[in-house]
């Protein structure tokens, strides 16, 4: 901006505080100055002030390179570099706020903040701006909208805020308290007092809190505990201003003298490292502002109210010559602040103007800024004009006023049919920046689109800190997918939703250490007992990797691979479909057949030798060789999936679904074998037939190519038209279809066979098929309807007529996506039994298809399930079940796991003798019963460390949590004359390699989990498992601290009401949570974790906690006395820093007289 117009007596003009507001400017002003700017009845201006010529800015130097008007006449009380973007604030005394872009001061927005009060100081957040008043704190947009207003006291008047971290608030005034708010619940969450009242400034540091007051003081406080460290004792009269950088401090202010207070000529500067004050800086202006701008040196910007800025460093003498002037329109500067980058500086005058100086013509506000986003411009006056001679004028062009009329453009929703939107192109920006290594390209997110992909919050455990219940509202229980190789969680609820199959796996129980049935049951089990909550299958995969089939077939993947997605995850889940169903039924092929699938008759299930799966699945056949001389070779076989095998023409004509699969199982096909007869290798034809169809169909489908997606694109489109002409009479192949055929589509005549044209398309797929066996060892497959059943009869009369009629109950898809390889979704109708259990409640027999992905569970429209667009879902693996199935067969569950699990057991280490033992099993007469107290406790070793990047903020950000494995498990007696003596302190022997023992938290040694050289009681995880899971089940209850962690690495789902966790009971709510060392020292006077942790002292320490808890809130009759006794443990905390004193003589619970009696035994 060019002042050289101003009238020199405006320095001398001083109006009263508000006599600006009166819309008659004053004489001594220049109208010059004000050309642009339009003023209204009100007096206020809405127009920056324009730059009237270029403004020559030297490199180095600060000089003004643009002033605006905020609001013509109304003082300026607050200006604020946006710390996000390239803004600036301003607040006024009116309680206006106006934002600027750029160092061309562009207005970007302007809005009011308070009616009555000034605005006193204002914060910039990542998502908006605050803005403090005097009693009122508002989190505004930066457009104007307003985020929420948390008003204060009446009687509180409020002077300054600062923001510890990103969601945490200090507001100070004159009042004799400090306030924190915590601004994710916009709530009070402490009171701090204050000794000297009137903190009107506050500043932070690694070290302090640092508040300055109306009395001339700045005290020094902990950041913790907000306690005064150090107190100085600057002016005698008020503290103006002050700031902090490095060791040093630096204040300005006024001064008693007998006629008053006096500005300070001297800045009181302290030494941060000796708490002392150094030598006095003398200056030749009187200060009202400080700040550091520490570029090349640790500079000193001291401002006057008068306009007069001098630069000098803090430990140095004043230079006159480095006084420069800001013209003010005003008489009086009322605010200064300076940018992050500290290239610029802002000053706001009491005539409403702020002005902006820099050392360089072209400064940036901070070191990296986001773009901002700015409102579009309004395009109406700006449309071309519309001919309305145009046949193909688009009518949606035209504006029109709102309306209850129906428009000619609202067509109903079976008569359309929306486009799918194109994938964009590559962000030009992306491929501007892109840097080549090899054949790979690398560009910094421009963040100009959001990912269209649920993004996961990773605490220290992973997942605690993601709400699942927003993506799932049902009572089933969704798969958490960021474990290893967890592509298969899909699948694995196929299984569970298989009645007959639930039941087999869950009473299925060997002594295999890593077998897939058991631990498939264990997971079962797991998704019986949620509500909801999402389980997780890690040692069902920990199982599965050590299986070498798995490897072999390439079914394990990378953390790399699954990370990039560079596997197919298609064809992967249809080797992983075949794998899992044989590898069930070898893992139940030698075991008797259980009561419970004994058919209603009596008669077996299965046959000897043969397992439950095989009964199921398996497809008994003829394969057939028939040689050219004559010869013919027939091998009984049996199979327990299918694979589709398509046709190889592609005429386009119509081929049903049954036809293909008709194909696919009774394949014939040429190929070489060897014949006896011939002796040698001669051309063959291969042809297979049935004998014995499975009672639960698997297809693979193979969609492996173009030419199978072809394939499945072109049935879909022929069955299409072959819908519309059953429903809608008969139109020709080339012919669109006239407006009269799609409003009878759309007539409710129509709907009756067809409910809409969108259900109707990329259906290929029949919900029910229809097989039969003929005489001569032939299958005849065709699709199958409701309206059949009244010719065929019911089903349930298939055994007389040889008819077998399959239903559809899930159908697991591919989901494409070349940037992460897409993901794997299943399809599955959930019966009436299981709703049963879910919902508790008698007679319920809906059925409902649900979409599973993952931690995702909806429920969805049963044609969602067979629609298939090639572009974008591809299908997979297929299931047909019989119908009526689960009505043949009891299907009740008997828990395989018996009480002997908790009696003596032989120790894997080889090393182990009887003086080390540190537990005494359960004798018979001991066994638990329901409501029993069992301590638990839990250590755990690292086998993956965190990945994790660090922001350019600063923050930590986890990409993928630790994983950890539990490497010992102790439960201790919670009742009886042994209480307190651990009867199960097994330590788990891993195959995996452990990359930290964490042997200061866990006591876990090198060593003690290798059952070679181990002297520790060394089983298998699963023995472990059983022992836990049998407590569990018996209906005990576990004591603990923490155990939510324990039961999440055990991988355990324990019902809410069997788990008392100390964390929770000695807990307040939005407080932070307290150690077991510390609660021991304060409740117990026991002084644990001296220099390890043991999980036996932390499990019977726990459970002497819930009996004095028990003891402290009369068994919970009396919450508000245990209520100030948690005050006081709380209060007690913060003095101690949460830290328990060091001891004289070391005393644990492992030295009090119950521990003697475990050695005695």
């Amino acid at each position: 901006m060019n002042f050289e117009g101003l009238d020199p007596g405006l320095a001398e003009y001083a109006p009263a505080m508000h006599s600006a507001l009166d819309p008659v400017l004053d004489a001594h002003l220049n109208p010059s100055l004000l050309q642009n700017v339009e003023l209204d009845p009100e007096g206020v201006a809405l127009e920056a002030l324009p730059v009237q010529e270029s403004v020559h800015i030297m490199e180095g130097v600060y000089s003004e390179l643009h002033s605006v008007v905020a609001e013509v006449g109304v003082p300026v009380s607050v200006s604020h570099f946006d710390l996000h973007e390239e803004m600036l604030w301003v607040g006024s005394h009116g309680g206006h706020a106006t934002s600027f872009f750029g160092p061309t001061l562009e207005r970007y927005s302007s809005f009011q903040v308070n009616g009555s009060d000034d605005i006193r100081q204002i914060q910039s957040l990542e998502n908006g701006i605050l803005f403090l008043t005097k009693n009122n704190l508002k989190y505004m947009a930066r457009g104007g909208l307003i985020i929420f207003d948390y008003l204060l006291d009446e009687s509180e008047d409020m002077h300054s805020l600062l923001l510890t971290d990103s969601s945490t608030l200090l507001i100070g005034g004159l009042q004799n308290h400090i306030l924190e708010i915590d601004l994710n619940t916009v709530q009070e969450t402490q009171k701090y007092a204050v000794e000297t009242p009137g903190v009107t400034i506050m500043r932070q540091t690694n070290r302090f809190f640092f508040c300055g007051h109306t009395s001339g003081k700045v005290s020094l406080r902990d950041l913790r505990t907000f306690k005064v460290e150090h107190e100085f004792d600057a002016f005698s009269g008020s503290l103006s201003d002050f700031d902090v950088h490095g060791n040093l401090l630096a204040t300005c202010g006024f001064s008693s003298r007998l006629t008053g207070l006096a500005c300070d000529r001297f800045l009181k500067v302290y030494d941060l490292r000796m708490m002392r004050a150094i030598t006095p800086l003398q200056v030749h202006v009187d200060p009202a502002f400080l700040r550091f701008i520490p570029t090349y040196t640790s500079r000193l910007a001291i401002i006057s109210q008068s306009g007069q800025c001098q630069f000098c460093e803090p430990t140095g003498l004043a230079n006159p010559a480095d006084i420069f002037h800001v013209n003010p329109v005003g008489p009086l500067l009322m605010t200064f602040d300076v940018s992050a980058s500290k290239q610029a500086l802002a000053f706001g005058d009491s005539e409403g103007c702020v002005h902006l100086w820099t050392d360089s013509p072209e400064p940036s506000f901070n070191p990296y800024s986001r773009e901002t986003e700015f409102a579009l411009p309004c395009l109406v006056d700006s449309l071309p004009p519309l001919d309305w001679s145009q046949d193909l004028l688009p009518l949606s062009l035209i504006p029109v006023p709102l309306t209850a009329d129906t428009l000619l453009s609202d067509w109903p929703a079976a008569n359309s049919a929306p486009a799918p939107r194109r994938a964009p192109p590559v962000d030009a920006e992306i491929l501007r920046t892109m840097k080549k290594v090899g054949f790979i390209g690398y560009a910094p997110n421009p963040r100009t689109r959001l990912r269209n992909q649920v993004t996961i919050k990773y605490s220290k455990l992973g997942l605690e800190d993601f709400d699942f219940k927003h993506y799932n509202k049902t009572l089933f229980a969704g798969l958490e997918p960021h474990i290893p190789n967890a592509y298969c969680n899909c699948m694995i609820q196929v299984l569970y939703f298989l009645e007959p199959v639930r039941c087999l796996i869950q009473n299925h129980l060997c002594q295999k250490e890593f077998c897939l049935a058991c631990e498939l049951g264990f997971l079962f089990h797991m998704l019986d007992l949620s509500r909801g909550d999402p389980c997780q299958g890690s040692n069902f995969l920990r199982a599965f990797r050590t299986i070498p089939e798995a490897s072999a077939l390439g079914l394990i993947l990378a953390d790399s691979d699954e990370a990039s997605g560079k596997g197919n995850l298609a064809r992967l889940i249809q080797r992983w479909n075949r794998f899992i169903l044989t590898q069930l039924h070898q893992d139940l092929q030698e075991l008797e057949v259980p009561q419970a699938y004994r058919g209603a008759g009596g008669s077996s299930f299965c046959s000897s030798g043969d397992s439950v799966i095989g009964q199921l699945f398996s497809c008994e056949m003829e394969n057939c060789s028939l040689c050219r001389c004559g010869s013919e070779t027939v091998r009984a076989s049996s199979t327990l999936l299918f694979t589709l095998s398509y046709p190889e023409d592609k005429t386009g004509k119509n081929c049903d679904f049954a036809q293909v699969l008709k194909r696919s199982i009774c394949l014939e096909q040429n190929t070489q074998a060897w014949c006896d007869n011939c002796e040698k290798y001669q051309p063959t034809i291969q042809t297979r037939n049935i004998r014995h169809l499975p009672d639960i169909l698997v297809i693979n489908c193979e969609v492996n190519s173009l030419k199978e997606a072809d394939f499945w694109r072109m049935q879909a489109e022929v069955a299409f038209k072959m819908a519309i002409k059953k429903h809608s009479g008969e139109i020709s192949k080339n012919k669109e279809f006239a407006l009269a055929d799609w409003k009878e589509l759309g007539s409710p005549e129509g709907m009756l066979m067809c409910p809409s044209i969108e259900e109707l398309k990329n259906v290929w797929l029949p919900f029910s098929i229809q097989m039969k066996m003929t005489k001569n060892k032939g299958l005849d497959v065709c699709n199958w309807t409701d309206g059949d059943e009244m010719q065929w009869g019911p089903a349930r009369a298939e055994e007389e007529h040889g008819v077998y009629v399959y239903d559809l109950m899930a159908t697991v898809v591919h989901i494409l996506d070349s940037r992460t390889g897409g993901s794997l979704v299943a399809h599955i109708k959930v019966g009436e039994t299981y709703h049963q259990r879910k919902e508790v409640s008698e007679g319920v027999t809906h059925q409902q298809w649900y979409l599973f992905n993952d931690f995702l569970i909806e429920p969805i429209d049963k044609h969602e399930a067979v629609q298939f667009d090639m572009n974008w879902k591809v299908p997979a693996i297929l299931y047909y079940i019989k119908r009526n199935l689960n009505s043949k067969y009891n299907l009740n569950i008997k828990n395989p796991i018996e009480a002997n699990v908790l009696l003596a057991e032989a120790s894997l280490a080889r090393k182990q003798r009887k003086t080390h033992t540190t537990f005494i099993p359960l004798m018979l007469n001991e066994m638990p019963q329901v409501g029993d107290l069992v301590g638990l406790d839990a250590e755990f070793v690292t086998l993956n460390e965190e990945e994790a990047e660090l922001r350019s903020d600063g923050t930590k950000s986890t990409i993928k949590p630790s994983q950890m494995s539990v490497a010992r498990i102790t439960c201790v007696r919670g009742q009886g004359p042994n209480e307190g003596i651990p009867f199960i302190d097994d330590y788990i022997s891993t195959q995996e390699q452990v990359v930290d023992y964490l042997t200061q938290y866990s006591g876990i040694k090198p060593g003690d989990l290798d059952a070679k050289i181990s002297s520790k009681h060394l089983t298998t995880l699963k023995s472990t498992y059983l022992k836990l899971r049998f407590l569990i089940d018996i209906g005990v209850k576990f004591v603990g601290h923490g155990l939510q962690k324990d039961f999440r690495v055990i991988n355990l789902m324990v019902p809410k009401d069997q788990v008392l966790d100390t964390v929770y009971l000695f807990h307040m709510p939005r407080k932070r949570m307290i150690s077991l060392r510390f609660l021991a020292w304060y409740f117990l006077d026991l002084k644990i974790q001296g220099e390890t942790h043991d999980s036996i002292e932390d499990a019977r320490t726990a459970l002497q906690l819930y009996r004095k808890y028990l003891e402290l809130s009369k068994n919970g009759t009396e919450p508000e006395s245990f209520h100030k006794v948690l005050k006081g443990l709380y209060e007690k905390g913060r003095k101690m820093d949460w830290k328990v004193p060091e001891p004289e003589g070391q005393t644990s619970p492992k030295s009090a007289a119950v521990f003697s009696s475990v050695l005695a035994l």
